[in-house]
């Protein structure tokens, strides 16, 4: 669907619903009033509340229970972000690059974050999809444990909404792309090497080590990206 316009009655209409639910007014999981009753509450048609509430429904604000009315979510961070990854998985050229710097950044964080917090049980997913990783060279297998190696480490780190958004930056598209790149220029065992810093920086519960051995095995990645746009 289109996004409301700024300054249109459905804008305004999305601003209000989100302001009583920053404000407490309606709690996460609460059923929402009729779409008669919260357009005539706050002075708008029934038409503009309607597209109001079926935008939010869209970024995971509310949703529509079949025979039982509208609800707020419990607003957690990973659907309230979903919509995120689609940046990710369309951008092309100089800004998938942009992305990658974000990347880099929080990817570099949330490591140093997980090497300070990450538990025995943690320690010994991350270790499984490393050993995966270098037990073979099909790129979709290596594609698979990448993902899942990256996201026991940002789940880790304790911060729910770093994760999601790292979940989308996330491309599996594009990260299957990379695979594919390095296996053509024979890199897998430099990417492997980049892993198995990221898992000692982990095992040693060394913060600094583990932002640096991150930032620079994301940074890897942007450099290949540059050399692929090069003419």
């Amino acid at each position: 669907m289109t996004a409301p316009q700024k300054g249109t009655v459905t804008q305004r209409a999305i601003e209000r619903i989100k302001a009583m639910i920053a404000e407490g007014r309606l709690e996460p999981g609460q059923r929402l009033p009729t779409e008669r009753d919260l357009a005539a509450q706050l002075g708008i048609s029934r038409s503009s509340m309607r597209e109001a509430i079926r935008a939010l429904t869209v970024l995971g604000v509310l949703e529509a229970r079949h025979g039982s009315g509208i609800y707020v979510t419990q607003l957690e961070a990973g659907d309230l972000l979903e919509t995120f990854g689609v940046v990710a998985d369309l951008s092309r050229g100089p800004r998938l690059i942009e992305l990658l710097e974000v990347r880099r950044i929080l990817e570099s964080t949330a490591t140093a974050l997980a090497a300070a917090r990450i538990t025995q049980e943690q320690l010994a997913e991350v270790e499984k999809h490393l050993t995966a990783m270098n037990t073979t060279d099909d790129p979709e297998e290596i594609l698979a444990h990448d993902l899942s190696f990256h996201r026991e480490i940002a789940s880790a780190a304790g911060n729910e909404t770093m994760a999601a958004i790292l979940e989308g930056l996330s491309s599996r598209t594009f990260r299957a792309r990379v695979w594919r790149g390095y296996q053509e220029e024979g890199a897998f065992a430099r990417t492997r090497r980049e892993h198995a810093a990221i898992h000692r920086a982990l095992v040693a519960h060394d913060p600094e080590a583990a932002r640096a051995a991150a930032a620079a095995h994301v940074g890897e990645v942007e450099e290949w990206l540059r050399s692929q746009l090069t003419p």
